[in-house]
């Protein structure tokens, strides 16, 4: 069944990939779930088992271990909870097989920090749902797959009712899409056991170099700051910490995730609880900190405890003059330190760096400059090729240092990123930069200093991410019309944070005009990165425009030579 979906995935893949909302040439849901299902059936194929639950379970690692891009990751963590539910049976009823589909639903929703309705996650949850009320009517597991197909494709059909980025594209899904192509190859081989031939010629084996990229949603970003009175501020203790379940005088198996969300949620709000077998990471805003140490005290030993006043960040933000913006992920930016692994602690001492730094990059041009900058390990990738959970897991390895930090670089690795980083939780210390942009990783790596601890790293390196403008100039590779810009096949298009604003059949007119909406006054300091596809002729005469235009910001020109955008743009106040 699984030879099945992977093989019809692996057909429409690009089919996946031309629903990519952006008009550019590298849309790349379609590859990524594929290679994720890849790594997942490869994992099969060398280890085999009679049982459905170990098979569940090695199809998981696999799918693990090779998640590539938001829609591999959300796809692996689906089939990490179907797994999980499905590691202790041998085989599935109707009923199981739909309890099976939800928890992988569950997880997958824990997994990403703020869920987008409209996606692979409203599919796979809607089509779960109709699965656990029909196995109620039905016995036959063939008959269920056949309904949670119906409604996967029914959900599909109404995410652009639900995004409106994808009505105002007439696209639907991309990631929704893919998921529904592995239910139709699940159905066809329950209805006709044909995935043995299916299995046998699958194609998706090796990865193919393809042209891919993020699926881009629109960057929403809210001011906030300034338009809050600081007393009304009611949650006012920003708490973080995690509870290692069974030590101390508390049992492992008593903890309930429910109950304890249920006696936070009394004098507390923005509750984030992530469970895993041995330790819980808990973030919460409350108003009696002491309370919620008190209940988390009840299952075990707490660590690693993180309090801020809110209302005093607040008083302080307001007197710097500071209009901040509330983080892009409430979870992801937590540090998880752990103790030094024995076969680091056991090397002299100048043999373990404080610190490592593990950066996605495409070109040449960058990989240089991020290596100038302190990059230990630039792992090949970016918009046309995501690495895996795998790629980073095992980049980490390679580094002797007592904290690593990761700058994926692209909205579409963050995932992945913060999947390898909790693999690897209790073995090395790791931490995600959010970072979505070439000129936001570089901005990260500047923010960086040696003498400070991890957390205040962490915090300069996030708080440069806010100061960057990220532009950047491809071409279009169909018609369309997006925010009012009618779009035509094979011309400019420039994206200022994740926006399209400027087209025109020149490629130097629209890097103007989309220069032109990302420089404002105050602005100092303006960067290009010139393509592989770059034309020197053009680079000067964009450089003679700026001086003009511009004269008094400084503008720095560097060779990036990555693939797909012609022009990188960097713009800092």
């Amino acid at each position: 069944m699984v030879l099945a979906g992977a093989e019809r995935l692996s057909r429409q893949a690009e089919h996946v990939n031309a629903l990519n909302v952006f008009p550019v040439p590298d849309g790349d849901t379609g590859t990524n779930m594929n290679l994720t299902m890849t790594a997942g059936v490869t994992e099969l194929r060398e280890r085999s088992s009679v049982s459905l639950g170990q098979t569940a379970t090695i199809l998981s690692k696999g799918l693990l271990m090779g998640a590539r891009g938001n829609s591999g990751v959300i796809l692996s963590q689906l089939f990490r909870g179907f797994g999980r539910y499905a590691a202790s049976h041998d085989e599935l009823n109707a009923i199981q097989f739909a309890a099976a589909l939800q928890v992988g639903v569950e997880t997958a929703y824990k997994a990403v920090v703020k869920p987008v309705e409209g996606t692979i996650l409203t599919v796979a949850r809607e089509a779960a749902k109709h699965a656990a009320a029909y196995s109620r009517r039905t016995t036959d597991v063939v008959e269920l797959m056949r309904e949670v197909l119906a409604k996967a494709q029914y959900a599909l059909e109404r995410t652009p009712d639900q995004l409106p980025v994808l009505k105002q594209v007439g696209v639907v899904d991309s990631g929704g899409q893919g998921l529904v192509y592995i239910y139709e190859g699940f159905l066809d081989y329950l209805e006709n056991g044909s995935a043995a031939d299916a299995g046998n010629s699958l194609s998706i084996g090796a990865p193919q170099k393809q042209s891919a990229a993020a699926v881009h949603a629109p960057n929403i970003q809210a001011s906030a700051q300034a338009q809050l009175e600081t007393e009304n501020i009611e949650f006012l203790y920003d708490m973080e910490f995690f509870i290692n379940l069974g030590l101390g005088e508390a049992r492992r198996d008593s903890f309930n995730e429910e109950a304890f969300r249920k006696a936070l949620s009394v004098n507390g709000d923005s509750i984030i609880i992530i469970a895993d077998e041995d330790i819980v990471k808990v973030h919460v805003h409350s108003k009696t900190p002491g309370e919620v140490m008190t209940l988390a005290l009840r299952y075990g030993e707490i660590t690693q405890i993180h309090i801020l006043n809110m209302r005093e960040q607040h008083r302080d933000l307001l007197h710097a003059g500071m209009d901040g913006t509330a983080p892009p992920e409430l979870f992801a930016d937590i540090p998880t330190p752990a103790p030094v692994p024995e076969e680091l602690a056991s090397l002299p001492a100048d043999e373990v760096a404080p610190y490592g730094f593990i950066a996605i990059a495409s070109g040449s041009g960058i990989e240089e400059i991020f290596k100038s900058l302190g990059v230990d390990i630039v792992l090949s990738g970016g918009q046309t090729m995501n690495p895996s959970t795998e790629d980073f897991v095992n980049a980490i390895g390679q580094l002797s240092a007592q904290h690593v930090f990761l700058l994926p670089n692209n909205s579409n690795i963050v995932l992945a990123a913060q999947q390898a980083r909790d693999l690897l939780e209790g073995e090395r210390r790791v931490t995600v930069i959010p970072c979505k942009s070439i000129p936001q990783g570089i901005a990260a790596a500047l923010a960086f200093q040696e003498d400070e601890s991890p957390e205040t790293n962490e915090s300069q390196m996030n708080e440069a991410l806010k100061r960057v403008k990220t532009g950047q100039v491809t071409y279009a590779v169909r018609d369309t019309n997006f925010d009012g810009l009618d779009i035509t096949a094979g011309h400019y298009i420039g994206i200022f944070n994740s926006k399209i604003v400027a087209t025109a059949e020149d490629r130097l007119a629209t890097s103007r005009n989309l220069l032109a909406a990302m420089i404002e006054s105050g602005d100092e300091i303006i960067t290009l990165l010139a393509g592989e596809g770059a034309s020197e002729a053009e680079t000067a005469e964009l450089a003679e425009w700026l001086a003009a235009e511009y004269p008094d910001a400084e503008v720095e020109f560097h060779t990036g030579g990555q693939p797909v955008y012609d022009y990188l743009f960097s713009v800092e106040a």
